[in-house]
Formats: structure tokens, C-alpha cells, sequence
């Protein structure tokens, strides 16, 4: 009986233990991960990155330090990725996924980005034969204390963006390009070889990029009346398709065209969208 105590008692004080330790106590991380995604033009970025803190020190004297190699960010560094190839500082560099390593300076950072995943933090490991591109950005000061590493995209446009760090009253930025107009016109082309791809919504969408850049209207306009003669009621073609005739300076056909717009609209039970006026004040331009 003694035995049985005993055994029931072990049993007891196991089940204890495991349920402690399958008990955790979360506390914040000292450098918390952080992942920014960005849709520039059809490419889209993502960056992923640790957030180390100032924390009252010198930054690049007491932590980093000027003019040694930096994995830009704590734990496993910092890396980028891209769908597409893309051009950092005017240098191309394929579509895929990369390591960001920097070099602080005072006066200007040097930046690489780096093939080989599997050095992780371990800035000791890295080997200029695995860099990618490599390019320098003016090291910047400001007033303000950003507390946190802080990676941003900004003045974005379809092109390009530049990619921009902050870190205590440090700031320094630089540019990335994408050939968006490249791989737009590229699906265009594929689009118009296939003729099972080519229907309605696609031969309007591929009419409204040429009018809104500034293509071939002429084919513009042959593939938005594509698009009306296959979907006769969608009144914002018929309106695209005015303003294309506009454009190529057909006022008496643009006219025309727009007041068909504007009937549908008016006549459309789920309402205009805002096209009765977009047509009045084409239609009015044009006289």
C-alpha cells in the first residue's frame, strides 16, 4: 500500500512539472521582427527585418560600429524579395530573394545585397564573391529619435520607389526602378497572340494602359471597340473609348460616342458611377 502511495505521489509531482514547464511567460522581444510588403507598378517587394533599439547608446559607436560591415537589423539580418528583376541604384539584379548587408559611414553607407541564405547574422561569414550588387547612399541626420530600426518605401511612382532606413537621428535612402512599362506591354503582346485571352475586360484594360500612357490610339481604339461590340452595355468603355477619339482629335466621333455613354448611365438601374457627369463634362470640353 506504502508502494502505491509513493507511485501516486511521482505521478503527481511529474504531472506538475509537465504542466509548468508547457507554461510560458511571454516578454517582449529585444529586437521584435517586422515585415513590410509593397506593390510598386506589377512588382511587389517584401522586406523582413528584426528591429533592434537604440536603447540610450551611441548608435555606430557604442553598437555597430562606422565603417564596418552591418547585417542591417539583429538576429538572423535582414533580407529582401522581389518578383520581379528590379534596379537598385541603377544595378539590375533578377527577381528573387537576398540578403541585406550594409556599411555605416558617416559621411555615406554602402550598401550590398548578398545571394548566400544560409550565413544568416553571421556578418564573419561573408564573401564578396556572393554579392549581388553593391552601390553607396548619403548618410543623413535629423532632430527627430527613432527609437526602433525602421525600414520604409517612399515617393513611389509605377517605376520606382526609394527604400528609405531610420534608425536613432540617422536616415539614409536609396532608389529602386522596375521596368513596369516593360512587362506591362510584354502581357499585352502575349495577350493579343492568344484569342482564347482575348475578351472583353482584357482588350479594355489593355486600351485604357495605351490611352492613359500615351501609346498607339489608333490601336487603342480598335481593341476598345472590341471591347464595347462584346459587352454593348458597359458605359465606362463607351466613355474610355470618347476619350480616346478625343484624344486622336475626333470631336464630332467623341462626342457621339459620349453621349451613348451617357444615355447607358442614366438608364443604368444600379446607378452611373459617377459617369452622367464624366460624359457632360467631356462632351462639353469638346464643343
Amino acid at each position: 500500500m506504502k508502494q502505491v502511495g509513493n507511485l501516486i505521489l511521482t505521478l503527481v509531482a511529474i504531472l506538475a512539472v509537465s504542466q509548468l514547464s508547457a507554461q510560458n511567460v511571454r516578454t517582449p522581444a529585444p529586437s521584435p521582427t517586422s515585415k513590410t510588403e509593397q506593390a510598386v507598378g506589377v512588382n511587389n517587394f517584401t522586406l523582413e527585418y528584426s528591429r533592434p533599439g537604440v536603447k540610450g547608446r551611441e548608435l555606430f559607436v557604442d553598437v555597430e560600429k562606422w565603417g564596418q560591415r552591418w547585417r542591417t537589423g539583429a538576429n538572423a539580418g535582414t533580407f529582401i524579395e522581389f518578383d520581379t528583376d528590379a534596379s537598385f541604384e541603377g544595378q539590375k539584379v533578377p527577381a528573387g530573394r537576398y540578403m541585406v548587408f550594409s556599411i555605416p559611414g558617416k559621411e555615406e553607407w554602402t550598401w550590398s545585397l548578398y545571394s548566400d541564405m544560409s550565413i544568416g547574422g553571421n556578418v564573419g561569414a561573408y564573401d564578396e564573391k556572393n554579392e549581388v550588387a553593391k552601390w553607396t547612399s548619403k548618410t543623413e541626420t535629423w532632430d527627430i529619435n527613432v527609437e526602433r530600426l525602421t525600414f520604409i518605401f517612399s515617393d513611389m511612382t509605377d517605376n520606382a520607389t526609394n527604400i528609405g532606413m531610420f534608425w536613432g537621428k540617422y536616415y539614409t535612402r536609396f532608389n529602386v526602378t522596375v521596368d513596369t512599362e516593360g512587362q506591362v506591354m510584354a502581357q499585352i503582346d502575349d495577350v493579343m497572340k492568344n484569342p482564347m485571352a482575348q475578351v472583353g475586360g482584357l482588350y479594355a484594360q489593355s486600351a485604357t494602359y495605351y490611352l492613359e500612357n500615351n501609346k498607339d490610339l489608333s490601336k487603342a481604339l480598335e481593341w476598345m471597340t472590341k471591347a464595347v461590340e462584346i459587352n454593348p452595355n458597359a458605359f465606362w468603355n463607351i466613355h474610355a473609348k470618347a476619350q480616346i477619339q478625343a484624344k486622336m482629335g475626333d470631336k464630332k466621333g467623341a462626342i457621339a460616342t459620349a453621349k451613348e455613354s451617357l444615355a447607358k448611365a442614366k438608364a443604368n438601374e444600379g446607378g452611373d458611377f459617377g459617369y452622367t457627369k464624366r460624359n457632360e463634362d467631356l462632351i462639353a470640353s469638346l464643343k
